[in-house]
């Protein structure tokens, strides 16, 4: 049995309908951007087809957008980095087609394990964060840490017994990030002991930075 059909709405009616069956389909994008799409409909004479393709698309993109902030959100950066922002010119040892290679997150797919040297100042954290963008832009869980932290989070878990819950926390990602320092190599402060966990504890991607 077929619900009634509403005929002879008016636009103010139309409006409000729109409105509230948005709010209970739980469609926002549609619900604010309905007005100016379904206007800028009339005005390219569209079919019904391709007004109701332009809805769904802007609430597709705009709920990819929302997933995109949120991943990069999760992965805690310590402030924002692009790609784009990045001056190649700066360092001549640095290959633009690497970094394009490296920005499709092919390497991510296949985890693979990206370790970025070099002296201080060239830009190594700069290209850590913008890739750590550009994956979780292209829907990978990422999660950025320090590699001190991530060791003595492992340590600390070893003792309370609780090693397993915390490599499954790290593992559910598909790309691990680490900064790790020569000083922490010096040291023993969790450098090295960071990339050997990181290949033993988890089958997520490890990025590697080391400063010389």
């Amino acid at each position: 049995m077929h619900p009634p059909r509403r005929r002879g709405l008016t636009e103010e009616a139309a409006d409000a309908a729109v409105d509230q069956a948005c709010r209970m389909l739980r469609l926002p994008t549609i619900r604010a951007q309905f007005p100016d799409i379904a206007d800028g409909a009339t005005r390219q004479q569209l079919s019904y087809r391709a007004f109701l393709a332009e809805l769904l698309l802007a609430e597709c993109d705009d709920r990819a957008r929302r997933r995109s902030e949120r991943r990069i959100r999760a992965a805690t950066f310590p402030r924002e980095k692009s790609l784009r922002a990045f001056d190649v010119d700066a360092n001549p040892n640095i290959d633009p087609a690497t970094i394009n290679t490296l920005a499709t997150c092919e390497w991510v797919k296949k985890g693979q394990t990206l370790c970025l040297i070099g002296d201080s100042g060239t830009g190594k954290s700069h290209l850590l964060i913008a890739l750590g963008t550009e994956a979780a832009m292209a829907g990978y869980q990422v999660k950025y840490t320090l590699a001190t932290k991530l060791v003595n989070e492992l340590v600390e878990a070893a003792d309370e017994t609780v090693l397993s819950k915390t490599i499954a926390r790290y593992g559910r990602v598909d790309l691990l990030m680490n900064l790790c320092r020569a000083r922490d190599y010096a040291e023993d402060r969790g450098g090295g002991a960071a990339i050997r966990l990181c290949r033993w504890a988890f089958r997520s991607v490890g990025v590697v930075l080391v400063s010389a």
